[in-house]
């Protein structure tokens, strides 16, 4: 293990969109509190993460693994002499932009974006246009180039044995794609890591605890890494702070990696593609392309939208109005139409929402409500 550092200008790294003086918090805690307070970071809590499952409290949700991406990377940067503070702030913003239903709810995003012509869907690039673009009513959160570049280079899917920083300042506003993103720090590259970390084990724990996997995890998978989630991050977390160095990156060993592969592999064979979350996909499409065709059909021609959006009297047409009333001349400005901003409302949604606003569309609860006062005026004429 050695103390790393970032070949890179500080000032750089600090720098935002629209310069502000700092406080006694610092830069990147500062980011952090934006991050807290944002309407997109609240909606983390009612979001999948791999299993949708609302009832059970023991079942890991968006909120819960950006905090616990948080900690690993956190972790992991102290004995490395990295900035805790850094880490911290880009492990809390890197999945704003994850659509709900988790990645089966980001495939069926991304279907809908390419179909509309708006481009691949990825959550990485979708946090970035959020903290920079959406949020705050279209003014953004301001934040510092380390932490947007930090969420946009996140992408923790893709798993690779060792990354080294590129040190290079990215135009972040011309990136359409997350694919070959190299984090520009190592606290963004420990990031990067700890959210695979973060997932390895839980996501073996939570369908543990579902009963649905049909195998055993392994013995040469437990004899490396371990057989519970606690284990297995610890094991992860030591390796990477052993194996980390300045001209070698950050990384794994290579028992330790192959083992993380086996692992990686075991997951995807037993619960990614397992039936039960087979069965979500074609449920979840339905729900969301009908969310999205009724917005769609809000925009009547010769009819005002407001008036439209009132004559349905439900909640999902009167809260899509609201928002629309704000963000319209926001989406003007970027030179973006009606149709992007009912894409980003859609693709904002937390899982609960989202069934609230099936229900809203399929079940008229206004007029059954006028249905029993006519009733009950029968009742009392009686």
């Amino acid at each position: 293990m050695e103390k790393l550092f970032n070949d890179i200008d500080l000032e750089l790294l600090v720098k935002r969109k629209n310069s502000r003086k700092e406080d006694f918090r610092g830069a990147f805690y500062r980011d952090t509190t934006a991050i807290i307070h944002s309407s997109p970071f609240r909606r983390l809590k009612h979001k999948t993460q791999v299993f949708f499952a609302p009832s059970n409290d023991h079942i890991c949700t968006r909120m819960e693994h950006v905090l616990h991406v948080s900690s690993i990377a956190s972790t992991i940067c102290r004995p490395l002499g990295l900035d805790t503070e850094l880490a911290w702030a880009i492990g809390m913003g890197h999945d704003l932009g994850h659509t709900p239903f988790g990645h089966v709810g980001e495939v069926i995003m991304d279907k809908i974006s390419q179909a509309k012509g708006f481009g691949c869907f990825e959550h990485e690039v979708n946090s970035l246009r959020v903290v920079d673009k959406l949020s705050d009513n279209g003014k953004g959160l301001n934040l510092t180039y380390a932490v947007k570049d930090g969420i946009v280079s996140h992408c923790g899917e893709h798993f690779v044995q060792r990354i080294i920083p590129s040190f290079e300042i990215k135009d972040l506003d011309s990136i359409k794609t997350r694919r070959s993103l190299v984090p520009t720090t190592f606290e963004a590259t420990v990031v990067r890591f700890s959210d695979s970390i973060a997932y390895l084990g839980r996501d073996f724990e939570d369908a543990t605890r579902l009963g649905i996997l049909s195998e055993p995890l392994p013995e040469d998978i437990k004899s490396v890494l371990g057989s519970t989630n606690g284990e297995i991050i610890n094991t992860l977390v030591t390796d990477i702070i052993e194996n980390s160095s300045q001209s070698e990156g950050v990384g794994f060993s290579d028992k330790v990696y192959k083992a993380v592969e086996r692992m990686k592999d075991y997951n995807y064979n037993y619960i990614y593609r397992s039936d039960i979350l087979k069965g979500y996909t074609s449920y979840f499409e339905r729900l969301l392309k009908l969310i999205y065709s009724y917005i769609e059909g809000l925009f009547k021609d010769g009819v005002d939208i407001k008036q439209s959006c009132e004559a349905e009297k439900n909640m999902l047409a009167a809260g899509f109005y609201a928002h629309y009333a704000e963000m319209k001349d926001v989406y003007a400005s970027m030179n973006e139409g009606v149709d992007r901003l009912i894409f980003d409302y859609v693709a904002g949604m937390s899982d609960n929402f989202a069934l609230d606003c099936a229900n809203e569309i399929l079940k008229p609860e206004h007029l059954n409500d006028k249905i029993e006062l006519s009733q009950r005026g029968k009742w009392f004429d009686a």
